[in-house]
């Protein structure tokens, strides 16, 4: 396995049921997962699931409710286990993990934030996020420390002894991300963590993830059933429908290359303007008039293509020209339905 590849999904199949190896032998000859729940009473949650996460990057998981995301997720730290294939972090297979080395795994190298916050309520905020410190056996002045650092890179600082019914929703759910941060494990599973929250609350925290991110680069893995969530944290987004993953990309790649008919539907409304960059659609065979940047979206684009004569440079991070970008590859991808 690649040294960039944090988590590798190989082959991964979950059916909730009596005889779940019986009903795999199904899925294989080609039955699908309505079939398969009339005619065998069994749930078919996961079908032949294979994917790649690379290291320090953010990976969202998406779809709607029955897709399967978030049992997926759940694979990962082995809270549910497969019907068949390989999960393997960092190159080991953690599925022949013993007992004991599953507690340290889950303890060490992996982190949950959940949906409804999941705080001790009789603990203030500095025990609930050093908790699992203690559990762990660190001693106590250390793990105050090590809390206190999160509570503070989270903006909860003052806000130590106050208990999760004194605070908000939002500051309750930063409570939850510092314990997560607090336990310093390479990977942060964060199922629908936002979701319960108000519009403008759940935007401070989609923000407050990225600057923590862009600092702490950790190997996150996010689930989300909102796009417009995805495209604004995902590096990369994978789509699930019905336990079959549909399609993986980064945002641009996904809105301008929908995989099928699902897909597109999932896009279709989405102000591409806003979420495909200029890198995207330069053309190395186009030279232009000025320049705009690479990582700037399609919309910021307007301007220079104005005052361009058919078409504008597109540069790199390094003031390297990636190409040229034309009024017409805009409108063309600013079109597309």
């Amino acid at each position: 396995m690649s040294d960039d590849i944090k988590i590798k999904v190989d082959g991964v199949c979950k059916i909730f049921g009596k005889d779940p190896k019986a009903a795999l032998a199904k899925v294989r000859a080609g039955m699908g997962k309505a079939d398969l729940l009339a005619q065998t009473g069994h749930i078919l949650g996961l079908n032949n699931i294979s994917l790649s996460i690379r290291r320090g990057e953010t990976f969202v998981i998406m779809g709607l409710s029955g897709s399967g995301k978030s049992t997926l997720i759940r694979h990962f730290n082995r809270l549910i286990e497969p019907t068949d294939g390989r999960i393997l972090v960092d190159g080991q297979d953690i599925l022949t993990l013993t007992a004991a080395d599953l507690r340290q795994f889950r303890r060490r190298k992996i982190s949950m934030v959940f949906q409804r916050f999941a705080l001790l309520p009789h603990k203030t905020v500095l025990e609930n996020v050093m908790y699992g410190l203690l559990v762990d056996g660190v001693a106590k002045p250390e793990a105050i420390r090590r809390a206190q650092e999160q509570i503070t890179l989270v903006g909860l600082a003052g806000f130590e002894s106050r208990y999760p019914g004194q605070l908000s929703g939002g500051m309750q759910q930063r409570v939850g991300l510092a314990r997560a941060l607090a336990t310093d494990a390479d990977i942060l599973l964060m199922d629908e963590a936002f979701s319960a929250l108000d519009p403008l609350i759940r935007h401070d925290m989609q923000m407050q993830l990225k600057e923590i991110q862009a600092r702490l680069h950790k190997t996150i893995v996010f689930i989300t059933h909102d796009l417009d969530e995805a495209l604004l944290l995902g590096d990369h987004i994978a789509i699930l429908k019905d336990g079959e993953l549909r399609q993986i990309g980064t945002g641009p790649e996904i809105l301008l290359n929908p995989a099928d008919d699902y897909v597109e539907r999932f896009v279709r409304d989405v102000n591409r303007a806003r979420i495909v960059n200029c890198g995207s659609l330069a053309d190395p065979a186009v030279a232009g008039v000025g320049s705009v940047s690479a990582d700037a979206p399609l919309e910021a684009a307007y301007s220079a293509l104005a005052l361009a004569d058919g078409a504008v440079n597109v540069t790199r991070a390094d003031g390297s020209i990636a190409g040229g970008l034309t009024m017409k590859s805009v409108f063309s991808a600013l079109a597309q339905r």
